[in-house]
């Protein structure tokens, strides 16, 4: 469970004073933006952020390394693995219709925000043809059984949509403080009828020889490893949601958006919640790990040596990117930028660097665009494309989008050798 996964960090922070749900926390996890942090009361409750927030300790609870962590993705979405149902799961030793979600260690993150905020919260839905979906929604709280949630025209919108337009209501199991394999997968972008928990039992069978174990939860699948689980219902009704910060760090405006009501309340013992800091590095890594499989995927495709992809957390591993690659022949620099932007269409700046420059250390890149990068040449620059709703420097989403060719040109390689020791 979490609390045994948070106990094998090295550079957990413990906090052992009492915290505000309201504030307090976030200024925690600002501080201690890449390291774990468990506070042990929260109006009574555990509460723990960053668990996620960095690449090496997500690649080393799936025993691997940061550099295969592109590929490990790969695999589990292309090569999707049934699950297992079993008949039991340690949540199901709590389990109240006597709770409020007001009273619960869910915080609110900025002074601006809505109200308290489910963050790290997936949603699990089955539709009539028997396919699951899992997703991650955003959650503002309104009162003691009832939230807003965000749902942006995706697959749970879809199955929300149907119901909504016959006047029925969705069928839901919220989860929250699931390990990384869970989280990864929910974040994942499928073909509908590929179901996220599928992806997920591949990760867990690539990392740890094991698929993924649910429970049947009334009808709906639900991860054993889930500390807090609750039933719920998505209604017609919208309600206003929002403002909120988004994974860019600035506010994102008040929509609205359907209510859901909660019903029932499941969790195990000594249950830890799960603060996803937004616009913290956790975010970062949850939205954009997944996407790097897509980019490297459509960079292929055009250039035969890729060697890894990287969403930089400058640009909120959502907006910048970097691919290195080896080129055969002049002109896969721009190539890959092109096809990086078609893999992952909310990408507004992409730098293609040769095999020996470490995409992973912004010194490296940076000096590559200082030695061999000339912008006359080497800048390809998309006016007026589709581009993330995320950007606030877009206008209705339209951005100019730019990539920057920092390979060494073929003719001319001796000239750009690397001095080495």
């Amino acid at each position: 469970m979490l609390g045994e996964i948070l106990q094998t960090f090295d550079d957990l922070v413990i906090v052992k004073e009492p915290v505000s749900k309201e504030l307090e926390i976030t200024r925690y996890l600002l501080k201690y933006r890449d390291r774990p942090v468990l506070f042990e009361d929260v109006d009574g409750w555990k509460v723990a952020g960053n668990i996620w927030s960095t690449r090496e300790r997500i690649a080393s609870f799936l025993n691997t390394e940061k550099e295969r962590l592109v590929h490990v993705l790969a695999e589990a979405m292309e090569n999707p693995s049934p699950y297992k149902t079993v008949k039991s799961a340690p949540f199901l030793k709590n389990s109240t219709r006597d709770f409020s979600l007001i009273e619960l260690p869910i915080p609110k993150y900025y002074p601006k925000d809505g109200g308290q905020y489910f963050t790290s919260a997936m949603v699990i839905a089955k539709d009539k043809n028997g396919f699951v979906n899992v997703s991650f929604h955003r959650m503002m709280v309104r009162d003691d059984k009832t939230v807003a949630i965000r749902l942006v025209p995706r697959h749970l919108y879809a199955m929300w949509k149907d119901k909504a337009e016959h006047g029925e209501e969705l069928d839901v199991r919220i989860v929250v403080g699931n390990p990384i394999h869970l989280l990864l997968a929910g974040a994942t972008s499928t073909a509908y009828g590929i179901s996220e928990l599928e992806i997920a039992s591949k990760l867990s069978g690539l990392a740890f020889g094991k698929p993924l174990e649910v429970i049947e939860l009334r009808g709906i699948p639900v991860p054993v490893e889930s500390e807090f689980v609750f039933e719920a219902r998505i209604t017609p009704e919208l309600v206003d949601e929002g403002p909120f910060v988004d994974i860019t760090g600035t506010y994102d405006y008040v929509r609205k958006q359907p209510l859901v009501v909660f019903e029932r309340m499941y969790h195990v013992d000594d249950p830890i919640f799960h603060a996803l800091l937004p616009g913290g590095y956790e975010h970062f890594m949850l939205m954009g790990l997944p996407k790097e499989p897509q980019i490297y995927a459509s960079v292929k495709r055009v250039v035969p040596k890729v060697h890894g992809v990287r969403l930089t957390e400058g640009g909120a591993m959502w907006l910048h990117a970097v691919v290195s690659i080896t080129k055969q022949h002049d002109g896969d620099g721009k190539n890959a930028i092109l096809a990086a932007f078609a893999g992952h269409p909310s990408l507004k700046h992409v730098v293609v660097v040769d095999e020996d420059v470490n995409i992973y250390d912004d010194r490296e890149v940076e000096w590559a665009i200082a030695t061999r990068f000339q912008a006359d040449r080497d800048l390809v620059i998309v006016p007026n494309a589709r581009g993330s709703s995320l950007d606030p420097s877009a206008e209705k989403s339209l951005t100019t989008k730019w990539g920057i060719d920092a390979t060494k040109p073929l003719d001319r390689k001796e000239e750009f050798e690397r001095a080495r020791l």
